[in-house]
């Protein structure tokens, strides 16, 4: 599915199953709360420090997911085509970085 329909799958979601998109600011807490779970998920099991018990089950695609949903929430409740601003951004990114990182050093 590309960030158009996923986009679209997401607004049909909230129409059919919640009531209504919460307010920016609710939403912008909720993806720092899902950044934070990512972020825990990857320091335990893939940085230095050791991994509780209650973590060893958690999955990290499904964090990356909540992550994807309420990023998905936000451009669809201010109005971004998300696919245009990403294909934008590649573009950008390609343009400026590739050099950038083939001549990097520290990635050799």
């Amino acid at each position: 599915m590309d960030i158009q329909n996923s986009q679209l799958a997401v607004d049909t979601w909230i129409k059919e199953h919640g009531v209504r998109y919460f307010n920016e600011l609710t939403n912008m807490a909720q993806l720092t709360e899902e950044v934070g779970e990512v972020a825990r998920i990857i320091a335990r099991r893939y940085g230095e420090q050791s991994e509780k018990e209650s973590d060893k089950n958690k999955d990290l695609g499904e964090e990356l997911a909540d992550v994807v949903f309420v990023v998905l929430c936000l451009a669809n409740q201010t109005g971004i085509d998300l696919q245009a601003a990403f294909d934008k951004k590649l573009d950008i990114k390609t343009n400026r970085d590739h050099e950038r990182h083939q001549n990097n050093e520290k990635l050799k």
